[in-house]
């Protein structure tokens, strides 16, 4: 052997006598006896877990004589839970989604579509299986089934809906009985009483929670009005689900949520339910008709501006100013005119043209009511009858102008488009623009794939409600420039290509 290997033999000889003698200096100073620390692995074979000692208090923090009140409240709202729970249902629904496209030249059309599925929830309001939930959840789908509360499934079929009031009524299709919960008076519902709400959140089946009424008449929107507004956690799938009074009474029907987060809604403590008189009253005209009644007058309204204040002397607070009256309509036959401002309507104050709508659309149908307009500086007392929308078809349906001169109607026939203004039951379902009737084969419309049932929104940005105010701005417009346009069909919005300028002839002036 060599230096250099005896030298590493008596290092390496040194390390491993250090490493075992602080081995066995640490092990000692544990207690452990010398010869115990070569017996480690009979001891890791020997050793057993001793078990620790421990006690528990069998003593509540408070007595149930402390917390009577408190006691006596949690059991009761498990028993209101317990009835109101099974009358509560979980819907599924499948449909088909379909797509508008547009090429590069205008062209439109709708794609195959794809399947798409969806959830939501119900409230069992008659003993034969009739179940009112919201519109959104059923509008467009061909398929809904109901879960029960005891597990089983079946299919169900749409009676009617309002899309106004986002309210449906379907019918279970099962030989069973069922259990209605009881319509309670949302008319009496006080801010800060307790209420539930019952549904199906993201699909996980029935979930109760419980908060107060946060505060009643909430707008959310011109369709959505006087709703109550609720903390009780409200989520994606409670929608159509009810919220429930202390008496297990439906008050209202969940409906919508606020969420400062567009992308990803979840409840922030802010819930919207429609009140429960407004359900019932739709509940029963659509079993008695099929379809929601909606009282209708004949009037049309702007909303203020200055220049309409200046031109009537009106510069008061409140009150909805009246553009024209339908010819033959309850309110020109009660005497209303145009340039008349409405400042009373049934014996309520009209607040602004949304307000005033709604009052007009919850009168019973053939009901009298009294107006108080005030016009050129005076206030004028009338009385009309108001008439079923449905009804108003025929008179809301606009002549256009009997004459026109030689270009517009050059331009109108180059365009080729035919409109008509909606009815108010349309503009009630959402509806708005003008409505197209006819489109000319070979027109500017047509290649532009335009076509009857779609509705025109907007001429060169510029919202339009009635025929004669499309034809003016088209024709103004398509005499000297290229004239825009934004069409809705179904629920998509989209511009088409401009109308290319329609050249005068050369003996037009």
């Amino acid at each position: 052997m060599n230096d250099g290997m005896r030298r590493f033999a008596v290092l390496f000889g040194v390390f491993v006598f250090a490493f075992l003698a602080v081995f066995v200096f640490r092990k000692m100073q544990g207690g452990e006896g010398f010869f115990d620390i070569f017996k480690f692995w009979e001891r890791d074979r020997e050793e057993k877990f001793i078990p620790e000692s421990y006690t528990l208090s069998n003593k509540p923090a408070l007595s149930p004589g402390e917390v009577e009140f408190l006691s006596a409240l949690d059991g009761e709202f498990a028993r209101l839970t317990e009835a109101v729970v099974p009358s509560v249902v979980s819907l599924h629904t499948e449909g088909i989604k379909r797509q508008l496209m547009q090429d590069w030249f205008g062209r439109v059309w709708v794609d195959e579509g794809y399947p798409v599925r969806g959830i939501g929830s119900g409230v069992i309001v008659s003993e034969e299986g009739h179940v009112v939930t919201n519109e959104h959840v059923t509008n467009g789908k061909s398929k809904i089934s109901v879960t029960m509360h005891d597990g089983k499934t079946y299919p169900a079929t749409v009676i009617g809906e309002d899309r106004a009031l986002d309210i449906a009524v379907i019918r279970i299709k099962a030989d069973r009985d069922f259990k209605p919960l009881k319509f309670g008076d949302s008319g009496r519902v006080r801010q800060g009483q307790q209420a539930l709400a019952i549904g199906n959140p993201f699909g996980f089946g029935e979930t109760v929670t419980r908060g107060i009424i946060s505060a009643k008449e909430r707008t959310i929107s011109d369709r959505q009005r006087d709703l109550f507004q609720t903390d009780a956690a409200i989520n994606p799938g409670n929608s159509g689900g009810p919220l429930i009074n202390i008496y297990g009474e439906i008050i209202g029907i969940n409906a919508a949520i606020y969420s400062p987060d567009t992308e990803d809604r979840g409840f922030v403590g802010i819930g919207f339910s429609i009140p429960a008189n407004d359900v019932r009253e739709v509940f029963e005209q659509i079993l008695a008709k099929g379809r929601a009644t909606r009282g209708w007058l004949g009037v049309r309204c702007y909303d203020w501006n200055p220049l309409v204040r200046e031109k009537i002397g009106w510069h008061e607070t409140g009150g909805v100013y009246i553009v024209d009256v339908v010819p033959d309509s309850p309110a020109q036959k009660a005497g209303l005119q145009a340039d008349d401002v409405v400042v009373s309507y049934n014996g309520k104050p009209v607040a602004n043209r949304v307000h005033f709508f709604s009052e007009i659309q919850r009168t019973p149908v053939d009901r009298e009511v009294a107006i108080k307009v005030w016009r050129s500086g005076e206030e004028v007392s009338l009385t009309a009858t108001v008439i079923d929308a449905e009804d108003s078809e025929s008179l809301t349906r606009r002549r256009e102008p009997g004459t026109r001169s030689a270009t517009d109607e050059r331009i109108i026939q180059d365009i080729g488009i035919k409109v008509q203004e909606l009815t108010l039951l349309q503009r009630t379902r959402g509806g708005s623009g003008v409505l197209i009737t006819a489109v000319a084969a070979g027109s500017q419309a047509a290649r532009r794939g335009l076509r009857p049932g779609d509705l025109v929104l907007e001429v060169n940005n510029v919202r339009v409600e009635h025929p004669i105010d499309f034809y003016a701005r088209l024709v103004a417009s398509a005499a000297v420039q290229q004239t825009s346009i934004a069409v809705q069909r179904g629920r998509k919005i989209y511009r088409v290509r401009p109308f290319e300028r329609v050249a005068r002839m050369e003996n037009e002036e």
